[in-house]
């Protein structure tokens, strides 16, 4: 069923996925990309050029990587001749399941299918295809061209050549993959991820601190040896015994619902949706989303400056 990869279609020409069709492109993967949405499809191009362009890639390398991407929106003719095939579709579990439905119906038989969901579980995803050997998720981070890691997750179905195979591939783009050997929602990096946003909103929703001041203790603390230092080499650094001691204290105090905070339900039913609407947490002028957006971005290619010299 392995067979060497050349060819990759990505489902989905948004945020996700012109950064996805971009990776491959850059290193001499021919992408063909496809959407349901004309404008995405005829804007893909200058977007990709635009991200490289604010990564200070080569311009000659630029050229390579859109002479590399073409598109279609007939979703079995792009997908018809590929060799593995990533959605990157909107995260509604019926809409994916569709996806894939169409696309089993398209691809040749060796062809490998994956979802780039953040938290949906694959399990559901590719629960109703005839090959689930070939199915599995490989979780891309927002934005996909800049952060280095790929969560690569198995079903209880999935071929393990596959994901090896797909794990070496994602390796030869650049990327860090790492392995989930077992399919659970949000993965390992969202759990991760939420758990700290969970205590997070519980410090501002019982008035332990504002929103502005549990965003700087996380960025000027932990936050800036997290680059270097896992939570676990962390752990083992100080000592497991303090660990254990630290937490015998502070686990029982911990924000343990297994439900969404009411203050969070109250932002959203108030029509609080964050940098979007102006107000969430936090009230944002309308110049201050895309400053930040800026900062991270050069903050992230700098991160992978410092890494790669």
């Amino acid at each position: 069923m392995v067979k060497q990869i050349q060819t990759v279609s990505v489902v989905g020409a948004g945020l996700m996925g012109h950064g996805v069709a971009l990776t491959f492109a850059k290193m001499g993967f021919g992408v063909i990309v496809t959407d349901p949405a004309e404008g995405a499809l005829q804007s893909l191009h200058r977007r990709v050029e635009d991200s490289m362009v604010s990564m200070g890639t080569d311009r000659d390398l630029i050229e390579i990587a859109l002479r590399n991407i073409s598109f279609d929106n007939d979703l079995a003719t792009a997908v018809r001749n590929t060799d593995l095939v990533i959605e990157a579709g909107p995260e509604n579990l019926e809409i994916k399941r569709k996806i894939f439905a169409d696309v089993e119906a398209a691809v040749s038989d060796d062809c490998i299918l994956a979802s780039n969901t953040s938290v949906l579980p694959i399990t559901q995803i590719m629960a109703e295809l005839t090959n689930k050997e070939r199915a599995l998720g490989t979780h891309w981070w927002n934005p996909p061209h800049l952060i280095p890691l790929v969560e690569v997750i198995k079903t209880q179905w999935s071929d393990n050549d596959v994901v090896e195979q797909v794990i070496e591939l994602l390796a030869s783009l650049g990327k860090q993959p790492v392995r989930v050997d077992k399919d659970i929602p949000g993965f390992v990096g969202n759990r991760l991820q939420h758990a700290l946003w969970r205590e997070a909103i519980s410090l501002v929703e019982n008035r332990i601190c504002s929103a502005e001041a549990v965003d700087t203790v996380v960025k000027a603390s932990f936050g800036r040896r997290l680059g270097v230092l896992g939570p676990l080499e962390n752990a083992d650094l100080v000592g497991t015994d303090l660990t254990l001691d630290i937490h015998e204290t502070v686990l029982s105090d911990l924000d343990s619902r297994g439900e969404p905070s009411p203050y969070l339900r109250f932002l959203v039913e108030t029509g609080k949706l964050g940098m979007k609407t102006g107000e969430g947490f936090k009230k944002w002028k309308d110049d201050e989303p895309d400053q930040l957006r800026d900062r991270v971005a050069q903050h992230l290619m700098a991160q992978n400056t410092i890494e790669n010299n």
